[in-house]
Parts: structure tokens; sequence; C-alpha cells
């Protein structure tokens, strides 16, 4: 036996350990409770450096990744609540809640991106903030597409929610970089090739 079947062996004695090893519903559930909490401390890292820096657009991204830590809360609470027993009316109740909050968001992401545009967000920090929004948005990027390859023909309403919340995570995330590098991405180009 190899390491990785004994680690198996040993994670599988535990009921928490059996059930996400062998439910996908449940692995789903618990990815999307680590990403509530991984929300709220970048919710938080955005508020502080919004506080900081009194700058409205970090405290816009801020304000998308609160609405972003409710809907994950919502979809997480649904299943705790109703454990295996989750009844489809509360699954759709859920869906329709983070439907009517993905609008909200889209006015939000639309707030931000003036924001990016009319205050020149990107000259005003620093590369550090940029490489930490990079390092997320990279790995937003690479749970979502392992997530949409492995549950694709999933369509249970509340995993569906799930993945829902995971790709309007990744949009904000690539827009929040792409503001951001895309004025320092020009001036490296023209230092490198001077026109």
């Amino acid at each position: 036996m190899n390491a990785k079947q004994a680690a198996i062996q040993k994670i599988k004695r535990t009921n928490l350990g059996r059930r996400f090893i062998q439910e996908q519903r449940f692995r789903a559930v618990f990815s999307a409770a680590v990403g509530l909490l991984a929300n709220i401390m970048y919710a938080i890292y955005h508020g502080a450096l919004g506080v900081v820096n009194q700058s409205l657009w970090f405290v816009t991204v801020f304000a998308y990744y609160i609405i972003l830590s409710s809907m994950r809360f919502s979809a997480v609470l649904c299943e705790w609540k109703c454990k295996s027993l989750a009844s489809e009316d509360t699954e759709y109740f859920v869906a329709k809640l983070c439907g009517g909050l993905l609008v909200l968001l889209s006015f939000i992401l639309g707030g931000i991106v003036y924001i990016s545009l009319s205050q020149n967000v990107a000259v005003k920090h620093r590369e550090i903030v940029m490489i930490t929004i990079a390092t997320y948005t990279f790995y937003k990027i690479t749970v979502a597409v392992i997530r949409a390859i492995k549950q694709r023909k999933n369509t249970v309403p509340l995993l569906v929610v799930i993945r829902t919340i995971g790709y309007a995570e990744v949009a904000a995330s690539l827009l929040s970089y792409n503001a951001l590098c895309s004025y320092h991405s020009v001036q490296w180009t023209m230092k490198i090739l001077p026109l």
C-alpha cells in the first residue's frame, strides 16, 4: 500500500472523512464553506485597504465580496440546515436568492469598472497589492475550471448555484486584476519598446 492509499484509508475511518471522499455534494458544499471563509478574509483585506488608502475602488470591491460571501453562506446554510434531506424547493429558493444577488453584483461590478477608469486606479496602488490580487485570481480560475470539469454533469440546483458563485468570483477577480495591471503593462511595454 502506497502513502496515498494509506492516507485515504486513514481519512475514511472518520465519518467526516468518509463523506468527503465518497459524496460529491458534501465536497462541493465543504469547498463552498472554505470559499466562504476565503471570501470573508479577502473582503476584509479590501475593506482595510479601502480605509487605509481612502479608496472608493477598494470599498466597492469589499462590498462585492461581502455580497458574494452572503451568497455562499446561503448555499452552505441550506445544506447544513437540511443535511441530506434538502428539499428541491429550498434549493430553488437559494437559487432565486443568489440570482437576485447576482443582479446586484453586476451593478457593483459596473461600479468597479467605472471607478477603475475614472480614478485611474492602477496608478495609485503598489505592486504587492497587484501580486496578491493576481495570486488570488489565478487560484480562483484554477478552482473554477477544475470544478466545471468534474461537476459538469451534475444538475442538482444547490451545486449549480455553488458553481455559479465561483464563476462570478472569477469574473470579479479577473476584472480587478485587469484594472490594476492595464496601466502598468502599458508602462512596462513602453519602457521595453519605446516609440
